[in-house]
């Protein structure tokens, strides 16, 4: 059963939704200096950070949160006091910085400040459940996909779906030792493609059963693998059953898809393999193709989310972002319909795919589509 997005709210290094995106269409990145940790001995000099301030502190996480998810149920005119509201948190650190402040300069942080529950209900009131998920960098599209399943089963009137995710050191260090010199952005499916690099951020969905006249579009389904191939390595074939899962979920096929938003993190074995998989699903004429992580990084948790917001404003906007970062596209994606920098794509876009994958073989693959209005059939 589709869902009606009618609330968003998003947080990244570039602003809020429309200031992101906006950059995202020019083709700008918010990649700057890292402002965390000792960079050279991390072997990571970029990230994409929010704000200009170079002070941090813990909760960092939280305060994103819940930010979007208030102003994600303003945005719909949704009462937690008068609507049974559910929140679905999709993360992959949570508040594993806290902890490190905690660690590194003796921030007193007690268990209370690392769960979510508690600091969304005092964000807003009234809010029934909240469940977080760790699914790594597909947790979002997994939060969307239980948020979904809450409205079909009539346990909640609005369920908002979230992510979010701060950097952390412990990460940072772990990304360091992927490559021998550190990459100065991400530059999806690029031959001199360095690895990834993290963003920070946080975003918020509400949705509601069924297609309403303010709804910035429709979830048509969510597809889920989670094949544990290999801890970090995707697979192929995990890929391919979840996106085929969303087309059936969401009842089309992929020739109805006019856009795809790549999970396109830059890395050695993802950008080959996704592209395999794209190959493998759409044929020699597939859909065009973009990423947004060379503008704002890999926001780990809340990357899903984030892309399906850019899809939904590229299909109301007209307009394609480009992939930031890309210059000479590997061998395996050359066949793909990749936007180019210096080379804009406008089209008439109404379904879009949007691919989330995460350590573990967690895949996330979800299906969206403009807003349908009186009289206009679903083709």
């Amino acid at each position: 059963m589709p869902a009606a997005i009618t609330g968003r709210a998003m947080l990244t290094c570039l602003g809020d939704l429309e200031s992101t995106f906006a950059a995202l269409a020019d083709g700008r990145t918010g990649v700057g200096p890292l402002r965390y940790g000792l960079p050279d001995k991390l072997n990571v000099l970029a990230g994409y950070h929010i704000g200009t301030s170079s002070a941090e502190g813990p909760a960092q996480a939280t305060g994103w949160l819940t930010h979007c998810v208030s102003a994600a149920l303003r945005d719909a005119g949704v009462d937690p006091g008068t609507s049974r509201v559910n929140v679905v948190v999709g993360t992959g650190l949570r508040e594993l910085r806290t902890v490190e402040h905690g660690h590194l300069d003796g921030t007193q942080v007690t268990g209370n400040q690392l769960h979510f529950r508690r600091a969304v209900r005092a964000a807003v009131p009234g809010v029934r459940e909240v469940h977080t998920l760790a699914g790594a960098c597909a947790a979002s599209g997994y939060a969307l996909a239980l948020a979904m399943d809450m409205l079909e089963l009539g346990e909640a009137d609005a369920v908002v779906a979230a992510g979010c995710d701060a950097m952390t050191e412990s990460m940072l260090a772990i990304i360091g030792r992927v490559g021998e010199r550190p990459a100065d952005m991400v530059r999806p499916f690029d031959t001199a493609r360095g690895g990834a690099q993290l963003g920070e951020g946080a975003v918020a969905v509400v949705l509601q059963a069924g297609a309403t006249e303010r709804a910035y579009g429709l979830v048509r389904g969510v597809g889920l693998t989670c094949d544990a191939k290999h801890e970090t390595a995707p697979d192929q074939n995990g890929i391919v059953a979840a996106m085929r899962d969303a087309y059936a979920r969401a009842g089309l096929g992929p020739e109805r898809i006019d856009l795809v938003l790549a999970h396109g993190t830059g890395t050695a074995l993802n950008d080959p393999t996704e592209a395999a998989a794209l190959a493998e699903v759409f044929g020699a004429d597939g859909p065009t193709v973009t990423g947004i992580k060379g503008a704002i990084g890999h926001t780990s948790g809340s990357a899903a989310l984030m892309s399906t917001l850019v899809a939904l404003e590229t299909i109301r906007e007209k307009a394609v972002p480009p992939v930031v970062g890309l210059r000479t596209p590997i061998e395996e994606a050359r066949s793909l319909r990749l936007v180019h920098p210096e080379r804009p794509v406008t089209q008439v876009t109404e379904v879009a795919q949007v691919n989330a994958f995460g350590f573990g073989g967690v895949n996330a693959v979800t299906i969206v589509q403009a807003p349908q209005r009186p009289g206009r059939g679903d083709g």
